[in-house]
Parts: C-alpha cells; sequence; structure tokens
C-alpha cells in the first residue's frame, strides 16, 4: 500500500466537524423532531450522555484518519474531488448497509434518510477538507 502521510491537525478539526454538523444535524434547527417522532424516544433520550459523546468523538477521529488514506488514494487535491471521494464511500459503504438493514428491520426510509444524510453530509465537507488541507 502507498504511503500516506497523515494532517494529524486537519484529521482532529475534520472530527470536530463531524461532531458540529451532528450537533447540527439532530438539533431542532433541522431533524431533532423528526428523529425523536421516528426512533419513539425524546431528543434527550440519544446516547446516554457524555459516554456517548466521547465514543462519537473517537469514531470521528478514526472516520477522518481513513477518509484521509482514501482520499490521497484517490489522488483527490481539490476540494470537489474530495467531496467525490467522500460520495463514493458513502454510497459504497454508508447508503447501502443503512439501506439494507432498514429493508431487514423494517424502520423507517425517513429515518434511514436523516441519518443517512448526516453521513453524506460529513463525507462530503471532510473530504473536501482533507484534500485541500494534505501537508
Amino acid at each position: 500500500m502507498p504511503t500516506v502521510e497523515i494532517n494529524y491537525l486537519a484529521v482532529l478539526v475534520a472530527a470536530v466537524i463531524n461532531m458540529v454538523v451532528g450537533a447540527i444535524w439532530y438539533s431542532p434547527v433541522l431533524f431533532a423532531k423528526d428523529w425523536s417522532k421516528l426512533t419513539g424516544r425524546k431528543a434527550n433520550e440519544m446516547g446516554d450522555g457524555s459516554t456517548s459523546y466521547v465514543i462519537t468523538f473517537a469514531g470521528a477521529l478514526l472516520q477522518a484518519y481513513i477518509l484521509t488514506h482514501f482520499v490521497s488514494y484517490s489522488g483527490a487535491v481539490t476540494a470537489v474531488e474530495g467531496a467525490m471521494t467522500g460520495f463514493w464511500l458513502w454510497l459504497g459503504f454508508v447508503a447501502i448497509t443503512q439501506g439494507v438493514n432498514t429493508v431487514f428491520a423494517g424502520t423507517r426510509k425517513k429515518l434511514l434518510a436523516i441519518n443517512t444524510g448526516y453521513f453524506l453530509a460529513v463525507l462530503l465537507i471532510n473530504g473536501a477538507l482533507l484534500a485541500v488541507w494534505v501537508k
């Protein structure tokens, strides 16, 4: 495998962006009401407090670190190329797996759209960021 130079500051910023997008996405400004209705849970019942945020941030760091590799492997050096890398990863690994889970679990398609839409936004933004902020 090719060696990838990792800009750890860019990875950290991408993880923070992931958290900020999530905070906005699942807030009353956007989809908190619909998410609550579709899951039967109140917004304050999301996760189990600080532990959920620590785990989510660790996942966001790992996702940004891995996305850095794919951006490098694809040769993306512009925001559009980075966003496209994020899009293809989302389509191949998020949308499909979540779509299959939705079909078999019988959950609502609107919930699929909310949850996978969040990851689409994050992967587009962070793919673009990591492509232009490579070193």
